[in-house]
């Protein structure tokens, strides 16, 4: 397929890519297993550089054991390290959530904040997890997740040239509907996981191929 050239033309190509994510992902939801938003920035938190899978193995357990924030408040990192063990950089993920739960009781009453420039304040809450929260916690479409799956496919549809998160997310919000920004970024992470995997991507069953201009496309 030709790279269109005119705002009308790419506007039109984005509006094709929307319509097939739809199709392939019309209920989207968040992957992290919550059932409130201080349990998602948790699970969030537990998400760097592991997966959801694994959190949503951890997170039941977790959650079991320590049911509210002030329990989570209440106790020690290092204690806590131990629990969330199998998820990696332990440690420091554990210093992330026990700070957390202090910050939000101490300076927020106890409430996730619904603002991204308050939220940016909690320890372990980088502009990708506040985006998350926001996001799926309240339905708030602060911006625009991206992690690995978004920025590669993004990048592979020709929706960026950027390379670092913070302005692949600068480009994506620039040709994003507000109302997409949310549901977007999750389509994107379903479809890099089903579909264009990173190693191996699903070309021949993927119904964005004419769309793609992936110099490793496959025929």
């Amino acid at each position: 397929m030709k790279r269109p050239r005119s705002k009308a033309d790419k506007q039109a190509r984005l509006q094709q890519i929307l319509g097939i994510l739809d199709d392939l992902y019309p209920n989207v939801t968040c992957a992290l297993n919550h059932s409130n938003a201080w349990e998602l920035l948790v699970a969030t938190i537990l998400s760097a550089q592991c997966t959801d899978e694994r959190v949503n193995k951890v997170t039941p357990g977790l959650f079991a054991k320590y049911p509210t924030i002030h329990d989570f408040a209440a106790v020690k990192p290092e204690v806590l390290a131990v629990d969330i063990h199998s998820t990696g950089f332990f440690n420091n993920k554990a210093k992330s959530v026990v700070g957390a739960a202090r910050k939000i009781l101490r300076d927020f009453g106890g409430e996730i904040p619904r603002d991204i420039e308050q939220l940016l304040t909690v320890p372990g809450a980088a502009r990708k997890t506040a985006n998350v929260v926001l996001g799926s916690g309240f339905g708030i479409a602060s911006g625009v997740v991206v992690d690995t799956h978004v920025g590669r496919i993004a990048a592979r549809l020709d929706l960026t040239r950027e390379e670092s998160p913070v302005k692949v997310e600068r480009d994506l919000i620039a040709i994003l509907p507000q109302e997409r920004w949310i549901s977007f970024s999750h389509q994107l992470i379903h479809f890099g996981r089903g579909i264009c995997v990173a190693r191996k991507p699903r070309c021949g069953q993927c119904p964005m191929a004419e769309l793609c201009y992936a110099e490793d496309k496959l025929a």
